[in-house]
């Protein structure tokens, strides 16, 4: 299992560069991003949920990933994309109608399933299997806590962090 750590500050307006630890050891950062000040007021005036986009930077502080909330004609979805190796994900809720409803990762072949939880771990899981788990606990910050099994069919850490920053961490 790979495990992935880092901390975020207790407000979401907060936008600073941050990094995802591996080991005690820098592996990614990534930072919420807005195309300019017009866009970040807006989104203040929307509580800092409308205008969602996170991007992944590399250790070479090259952009790798990223993860934005669409709302088109009264749906909401989050479109992922690998910027690597060009892939595109497109994360919806499934069964929307329920309290905290799941989502779903699909490129079109491959289907994850998030199972989003208020408190404690929210699960990745493919085929019925659990392939990987996100959780944040509140400290004096957020603690945030990644871990990603061995045989999951995704073990890119970038996607897991810009999905469940952007579903999870902010949501809405």
């Amino acid at each position: 299992m790979h495990t992935y750590t880092y901390t975020q500050p207790l407000s979401i307006e907060s936008t600073p560069m941050t990094s995802v630890y591996n080991e005690g050891v820098v592996y990614l950062t990534f930072q919420r991003f807005y195309a300019g000040k017009l866009t970040k007021f807006a989104d203040k005036l929307m509580d800092y949920r409308y205008f969602l986009n996170y991007h992944v930077y590399n250790t070479n502080n090259e952009l790798i990933f990223t993860c934005k909330k669409v709302s088109r004609k009264g749906r909401v979805y989050y479109e992922a994309k690998n910027l690597v190796e060009p892939q595109t994900y497109i994360v919806a809720y499934d069964k929307w109608k329920e309290l905290i409803p799941d989502l779903m990762i699909t490129d079109g072949n491959l289907k994850i399933k998030l199972h989003k939880e208020m408190e404690g771990w929210s699960r990745f899981t493919y085929d019925n299997k659990e392939i990987a788990r996100w959780k944040a606990e509140l400290n004096e910050e957020f603690s945030v806590q990644l871990e990603i099994e061995e045989d999951s069919p995704i073990q890119n850490a970038a996607f897991f962090v810009a999905i469940s920053q952007c579903a999870l961490f902010v949501g809405g």
